[in-house]
């Protein structure tokens, strides 16, 4: 079977595949459409790319009703192990079961180690810039960032002033979003520096792929992940204060009503080490202890996944219940690592992100590897004004929010919103930037209707510790809906599996 060509089909604007194979042309790909933007699985000449030849190639030969099986038994693998995500704003209810497609997005090797250096490269520069800023100030003091910008946001801690934290280490676990766009070439859309999440789904989906699909995986030379919740425990080992050899570990969560729970859980089960709440723990002498049911045990690295804010009423937001007194001063104490550190919010505000290509050049004298997406800051004037004048073409963003809340996609917003986001700019701008909207990537997913494309990005993991760690893949995040350019999964996106072929 030959599985080579895309050919548009000009009178409908859709595209149909040349093949041997009638009733897959037919059937399957009858609504995939080559647009603008960079497609995975074919060339802007049609051409099947040869990392994708296999796995086209298997999908063509397996009846409807074994790829609906399949679907079928990775929704309900899903199900029974509790994998699910709270999409706010729906009226139909809140949690539901996280949305996946069994069709894999495939990287080439090539393609993933300029991706791995480029990040590498990032998360060292970030980590500096937080041991700079919270010290010597030195990137302050020439210029290359602005004071103003750096001590307006909301994330920066002027507790942390002066504080020495363990192997000058402040971003241990990070996860970068990147795009790529019609050129082929990635960029960084924006750094995941206080509590990423994600990389649960990563790991489960991998194994639910490798249960439903051994057949591929032995066609395919696909570099594994299975390894990072123990390259995550290594990392939070090295962390540890001085003088305990053998630490003890926990991951903090804010509890079951958080919305990536379930992730939480998973981590401390794959790296066999305790979950806790913040009433769980005490601190007692600036020493950190859990309860336990033999009593109180030392803890000396906590893998936070509370924001800053919530984490310590004595020193943050004293109506907080999810933290737990006492613990800022139990880490300026140097008798506990948090993971990530203290202030570490401040490397990802959106605006500070516009800084970030200067930043490696300012620390490790290098050329960025990933380039930015281009970033109107609203507080200069030209760039606000050029916002305010094109509204219906950009994308607006609070600097500090994540998860997609809060933004305004010009090209899909009414006459209203926009007029409503003009005023939240003039009055307060130092909280939001804008950006072009991009025509990211798309790639082949199993809708209803066969194989169609949708627009994807890409949330690739970075652990640093004795060394940066970046596992081969990351979570491809998906934009279920035709034309929707919104991939996240709290606001009703989904995922896929990410593939690092050996080329």
């Amino acid at each position: 079977m030959s599985l080579d060509r895309l050919s548009p089909d000009v009178e409908t604007g859709q595209s149909r595949l040349f093949s041997d194979s009638e009733h897959f042309r037919n059937a399957m790909l009858r609504k995939y459409k080559l647009g603008g933007a960079y497609d995975e699985m074919f060339s802007a000449e049609g051409e099947t790319r040869p990392h994708y030849r296999r796995l086209l190639d298997m999908f063509a030969r397996m009846p409807q009703e074994e790829i609906e099986r399949c679907k079928r038994a990775a929704d309900l693998s899903f199900l029974t192990q509790g994998i699910t995500f709270t999409v706010y704003g729906e009226e139909q209810g809140t949690e539901r079961v996280f949305p996946y497609d069994v069709l894999p997005r495939v990287i080439s090797n090539a393609e993933w180690t300029h991706i791995e250096r480029g990040l590498v490269q990032r998360i060292a520069a970030l980590n500096m810039f937080l041991h700079d800023v919270y010290n010597e100030g030195r990137i302050l003091a020439d210029g290359k960032v602005p004071r103003e910008v750096v001590y307006t946001c909301r994330h920066f801690r002027r507790e942390m002033r002066g504080l020495q934290v363990p192997r000058n280490i402040y971003i241990a676990v990070s996860g970068t979003d990147l795009l790529r766009v019609s050129s082929g070439e990635f960029v960084v859309l924006e750094d995941n520096l206080r509590v990423p999440s994600g990389v649960s789904y990563m790991l489960t989906a991998r194994r639910v792929m490798k249960r439903i699909f051994p057949q591929l995986f032995r066609a395919y030379d696909v570099r594994p992940i299975e390894h990072y919740s123990q390259l995550l425990l290594s990392t939070l080992r090295s962390l540890a204060p001085e003088g305990r050899p053998e630490p003890t570990i926990v991951v903090l969560t804010p509890g079951i009503f958080n919305s990536a729970y379930f992730e939480h859980t998973y981590l401390a089960r794959q790296m066999g080490i305790e979950l806790v709440e913040g009433r769980d723990l005490v601190i007692h002498d600036n020493v950190v202890y859990m309860r336990t049911t033999a009593g109180l045990k030392r803890v000396d690295v906590i893998y936070r996944r509370v924001d800053d804010d919530f984490i310590d009423p004595l020193a943050f937001r004293a109506e907080s219940m999810l933290g737990a007194a006492g613990l800022f001063n139990a880490y300026r104490a140097g008798n506990v690592t948090l993971a990530n550190a203290f202030g570490t919010g401040l490397a990802d505000d959106k605006a500070i992100y516009a800084y970030v290509p200067e930043i490696i050049r300012y620390y490790m004298d290098e050329e960025p590897l990933l380039n930015n997406v281009e970033t109107f800051l609203m507080t200069n004037p030209v760039h606000r004004q050029h916002t305010l004048e094109n509204l219906d073409k950009l994308v607006v963003k609070p600097v500090g929010e994540s998860g997609g809340y809060g933004m305004l996609i010009g090209p899909q917003s009414t006459a209203a919103q926009r007029e409503d986001f003009r005023r939240l700019i003039e009055a307060d701008p130092r909280n939001y930037i804008a950006q072009p909207t991009l025509d990211f990537s798309r790639a082949p997913c199993l809708m209803e209707g066969g194989i169609q494309a949708r627009h994807v990005d890409l949330r690739p993991y970075i652990l640093f510790g004795d060394k940066a760690t970046v596992v081969p893949g990351g979570l491809t995040r998906v934009a279920l809906k035709e034309g929707s350019l919104v991939v996240n999964s709290s606001q009703g996106g989904g995922s896929k599996d990410t593939w690092v072929v050996n080329d």
